[in-house]
């Protein structure tokens, strides 16, 4: 794929989509880090609904250990795997704690080493926490650059991230990955995705598939 033709990708979904951004409510590192961590397997839509009490009920780390864990349970049981992310949550919460005086590290590095945080996880705080630049790879943006032909059909979660960080100038990283996330969410869905109004459809090899014409059956009949 040519510079030229990812340009005129990212500028179309630009286009569509210009103000896009995270989704997930919070008012700190310290909520986002939450916030994301329980979006795993679950919508932002669901999460900010939890989230809204949460947050109230819920100012600092301290907070979260001051209850049974069987409390925190219930607080977020409207949201997938529950159990297991209220563990994350105790025991992130701990290690802020003991390791970072209670704040979010800044550093991606260090991000990953608290519980319930993966890399996708990491990547979404340090560019919309702390304005560094990054590319996190949810299922949105991984189907939405292998349908675009951004990335192979096989690549794994990181050779996707790691290739477009290569295509997409820097400084667009972040606000890439919002509007892949927005393009993906509301537009190039996973099951109905809108090809009869896609833009994109000639750089579209999924679209292209679904959009050929099915040939049609001919009847034969006895005369």
């Amino acid at each position: 794929m040519t510079q030229k033709t990812v340009r005129h990708i990212l500028d179309t979904i630009g286009e569509l989509y210009p103000d896009a951004h995270c989704e997930l409510n919070h008012s700190n590192p310290f909520e986002l880090t939450i916030a994301v961590l329980l979006s795993a397997q679950c919508t932002d839509e669901t999460v900010n609904k939890v989230t809204k009490d949460l947050f109230e009920k819920y100012k600092r780390p301290e907070d979260y250990l001051a209850v049974p864990l069987e409390e925190l349970e219930q607080d977020i049981r409207r949201i997938g795997l529950f159990r297991n992310k209220a563990s994350h949550i105790h025991k992130l919460c701990q290690l802020l704690l003991d390791k970072f005086g209670g704040e979010i590290p800044e550093k991606h590095e260090q991000l990953v080493e608290l519980p319930g945080v993966g890399r996708k996880t990491a990547n979404v705080v340090v560019s919309n926490a702390f304005g560094v630049p990054a590319i996190a790879v949810d299922t949105h943006v991984e189907r939405v650059s292998k349908r675009l032909g951004l990335v192979g059909w096989d690549d794994s979660v990181l050779e996707v991230e790691k290739k477009l960080m290569k295509k997409v100038p820097r400084e667009e990283w972040t606000l890439t990955h919002h509007r892949l996330i927005f393009f993906g969410r509301y537009h190039c869905k996973a099951q109905n995705p809108n090809c009869t109004l896609c833009p994109l459809l000639d750089n579209c090899r999924e679209g292209k598939k679904r959009m050929k014409p099915k040939p049609t059956r001919k009847t034969i009949t006895n005369k």
